[in-house]
């Protein structure tokens, strides 16, 4: 399995900034899809999952009611919908896919997002 997260870049506060995770083969929809985020000088940190069927999505606390995360299993891809961004969000977001029954985590390329005060 590969991933690729995109979408990040350069905003300001309060703007908002979708992030894509494109996979490769067939299971998909099997995994668990997560966000994580690593800001400088600072450990990698969970932002969201969603199971592979799309249900129970769980947030951590510093996003919860301005993240949105959501998958197309039919494209194999998923997505981070991001909204009132704060600069503390400033960070390299990773998109993760968990293999549960393998007991195996799939890493993407990272993807920067800057947000400016």
């Amino acid at each position: 399995v590969q991933l690729q997260a995109s979408g990040g870049g350069l905003v300001q506060a309060g703007d908002s900034l979708s992030l894509s995770c494109a996979a490769s083969g067939r299971s998909f929809r099997y995994y668990t899809m997560g966000w994580f985020r690593q800001a400088p000088g600072k450990e990698r940190e969970f932002v969201a999952d969603i199971s592979g069927s799309g249900g129970t999505p769980h947030y951590a606390d510093s996003v919860k009611g301005r993240f949105t995360i959501s998958r197309d299993n039919a494209k194999n891809t998923g997505y981070l919908r991001m909204s009132s961004l704060k600069p503390e969000d400033t960070a390299v977001y990773y998109c993760q896919l968990r293999d549960y029954i393998r007991a195996i985590d799939y890493w993407g390329k990272g993807t920067l997002v800057t947000v400016s005060s």
